[in-house]
């Protein structure tokens, strides 16, 4: 999947530099500096999730995950690498295409009615640790919320001010499968910096790259050295033994049309039978987009406001019409997510919806793995069946 630079219309070759890891709070102070609110992984509540940091102290040094179908936990590593996990249940979607957002309030003053949209967020923030499959699900939004034909509130602007600091993954989660996606593990392009993080028993520091003309401004104030070929070397290694570790695998050989031409397989009611349309998968789904909007009225009657929320395909009530919800069953409520995500998504956006991450596989409380599922319908199609 290819994905698009931030700020640059090409990207810049720069030279691979290296950054010791006593330093790194040199890149925290630019970004301060500079006026970015710098969010980043943070150890909270038994999973590593994305929050507000101020210092190197609030990241999750030493510490990995461990993630299967329907478990998720943490565990120490042996050393303090600050980015040994995979990913957890946020996203970076939660900044970009927030949960909640008001999108205009109106008030009654002397008699008339005032309407005033809600102005865009143009907070500058830097994401630091940005996955490589992170990335690509934030150009599958861009598809959806920038050059689609309906723009998406104020993405746009979140987006335009937003660094990206990508960090190459070193280790996978039993549930990643973007390899078959073409998404990881290592980052690409889509960046404003790309870390590679070295940790021996002897050394412990980052390689660092530029993709744009804000990173490279950044790395200027940074105390770097010039990283040697063994340096390079080390840092290929790593997304190497990254990849290779990678075993969950999704055909995507004609996946679009396997799924699109199998609506009424037996699968289907398999699946059905263990989901509990809870909407976990849609929830700590990147690029999933869903919402809905609230009205709400004071008591005075002389102001209301609009919000947008998040809602999910696998809510009743989301097909709700005149008669009735258009999806009444949990069948047809999975058959619609997984076909969207990875079929029809393409005919709408150019490009599958799905990137690897395994979120859904992980925080599905019963453990339904959606590469299992389409392995399941691959190997019994319906012309097999009926």
């Amino acid at each position: 999947m290819e994905t698009e630079l931030n700020h640059n219309e090409e990207q810049l070759s720069e030279t691979a530099q290296l950054l010791d890891r006593s330093d790194f709070p040199a890149i925290l102070t630019a970004l301060a500096e500079d006026g970015y609110e710098i969010i980043a992984p943070v150890r909270r509540d038994g999973a590593i999730i994305y929050d507000t940091i101020d210092s190197i102290e609030d990241l999750p040094a030493g510490w990995s995950d461990s993630q299967s179908a329907g478990a998720y936990r943490l565990e120490r590593r042996n050393d303090k690498a600050l980015f040994g996990y995979a990913v957890g249940p946020h996203s970076w979607k939660k900044y970009l295409h927030p949960p909640e957002r008001v999108l205009w309030r109106a008030s009654k003053q002397n008699g008339a009615l005032a309407i005033e949209k809600e102005p865009d967020d143009t907070t500058k923030r830097a994401f630091l640790g940005v996955r490589a499959c992170e990335i690509a699900a934030i150009d599958i939004q861009n598809q959806v919320f920038v050059k689609g034909l309906y723009k998406g509130g104020d993405y746009e602007s979140r987006r335009e001010n937003t660094l990206f600091i990508a960090v190459n993954c070193a280790a996978p989660a039993e549930t990643c499968f973007c390899a078959s996606m073409n998404t990881g593990p290592e980052v690409k392009t889509g960046f404003d910096l790309v870390l590679t993080e070295l940790v021996t028993p002897q050394i412990h520091e980052f390689l660092i790259k530029s993709g744009s003309a804000l990173g490279a401004k950044i790395m200027e104030r940074l105390p770097l050295r010039k990283a040697a070929p063994k340096h390079e070397a080390a840092a290929s290694t790593v997304t190497e033994k990254a990849r290779q570790s990678i075993t969950r695998r999704l055909d995507t050989q004609d996946l679009k049309e396997l799924l699109q031409d199998n609506p009424n397989h037996p699968q289907w009611d398999d699946v059905a039978l263990r989901c509990l349309s809870c909407t976990n998968c849609t929830a700590v789904c990147p690029t999933c987009f869903c919402t809905t909007v609230e009205d709400h009225t004071d008591l005075t009657g002389k102001s209301a406001e609009r919000i947008q929320r998040w809602d999910s395909c696998f809510s009743g009530a989301f097909s709700e019409l005149s008669g009735g919800p258009v999806r009444q069953s949990t069948k047809s409520r999975y058959r619609q997510w997984m076909t969207h995500k990875l079929s029809t998504w393409i005919d709408q956006f150019g490009t599958s919806g799905c990137v690897g991450c395994g979120r859904c596989i992980a925080w599905c409380p019963v453990g339904i793995d959606i590469t299992a599922e389409a392995a399941a319908i691959r190997g019994d199609s319906e012309e097999e069946v009926s």
